[in-house]
């Protein structure tokens, strides 16, 4: 009986090996769905929905990007990690892949264990902004008013773990000051009620925040990149302006299920790169003050060392701060 076990066992081994380097052989034949773990409209959506088109002629098909929001990200992660490891399903998410750990007493997955990285796509800088009317004209002055009004003021995020809860965590922990803090479900209500100056002030990504710069909608202050970005050069670095040593990048990856096969993740790699040379796509991330990764941090090998010193980075902080969501 275990002989005749082990010889069917063998025999199907042997039937599902060719036939799985066939359907690799033949990706994708089908529609390519990439997640985004947040609402459409926003700054991780904008991304996805840049790189999707980008890749759509170097895989030649059709690359569908998927919202599904909630659980500060976590709720679309997932959903990936329990799909089928056939390189149909995708997750695009940013710098939150990482703190979750942290943030999450019962995370339903495991970043490291569930995923099969494909490669980092852009890095996209912050900026600090406020409602239309704030009282401070500088930096300096927006740092000093901050400080001495703490008490009254309210700093606007889009949930626990998304980018601008972990920028405004970051910058109230330099400047040693506490503000009321107000999450929402989203970017696009945070900055729906900045415009309706419900709020004060927000940290929040440039592909959110360009346009309503650009459009004088709201007022701001300085980028969180160590260098000023070409889209937005009046803007001063946080270093320059005055906090020393701030920077604040929020990075954006590519990630399958874990047992997708490698020949698909080849090719996913090799879609990626080209789509992030194309100068189409390089100009969008431009105009949106993003930075698109070079070819070396476009691979599964760059991703997974990346998110594994993030982890490390963001943890100690996270549980120092006593931040948790259930």
């Amino acid at each position: 009986m275990f002989k005749q076990a082990v010889l069917i066992a063998a025999l199907s081994a042997a039937i599902a090996g060719p036939q799985s380097a066939g359907a690799a052989q033949d990706y994708p034949s089908r529609p390519v769905t990439m997640v985004v773990p947040f609402a459409a409209g926003g700054p991780t959506d904008i991304v996805a929905r840049s790189l999707a088109e980008a890749m759509r002629k170097p895989l030649g098909q059709t690359v569908v990007v998927e919202n599904l929001g909630g659980a500060g990200g976590t709720l679309g992660t997932g959903r990936v990690a329990r799909a089928a490891g056939d390189g149909y399903t995708l997750l695009l998410m940013h710098i939150g892949f990482s703190t979750a750990p942290a943030l999450y007493r019962k995370l339903q997955y495991d970043p490291i264990k569930d995923f099969e990285p494909v490669g980092l796509a852009v890095d996209v800088p912050m900026t600090m902004i406020a409602r239309h009317d704030f009282p401070a004209s500088s930096f300096g002055e927006f740092l000093s008013y901050v400080r001495a009004h703490k008490k009254t003021l309210s700093m606007a995020n889009a949930g626990i773990g998304s980018a601008s809860h972990l920028c405004g965590l970051l910058f109230l922990s330099a400047i040693d000051t506490d503000v009321q803090t107000i999450p929402y479900k989203g970017t696009a209500p945070a900055m729906n009620d900045m415009l309706g100056k419900q709020v004060d002030f927000m940290c929040d990504q440039t592909t959110n925040t360009s346009g309503q710069i650009k459009a004088d909608k709201v007022k701001a202050y300085a980028v969180t990149a160590m260098t000023r970005i070409a889209s937005l050069p009046q803007l001063p670095t946080m270093d320059e302006a005055g906090l020393k040593g701030f920077e604040v990048g929020i990075w954006h990856g590519l990630w399958a299920p874990k047992g997708t096969p490698k020949p698909v993740i080849d090719k996913l790699v090799n879609a990626m790169q080209a789509a992030l040379n194309d100068p189409a796509f390089k100009q969008r991330m431009s105009d949106l003050g993003a930075q698109v990764e070079p070819s070396g941090r476009a691979t599964p090998q760059a991703l997974d060392a990346h998110v594994k010193s993030e982890i490390q980075k963001w943890g100690p902080l996270i549980r120092k701060a006593g931040i948790y969501a259930d």
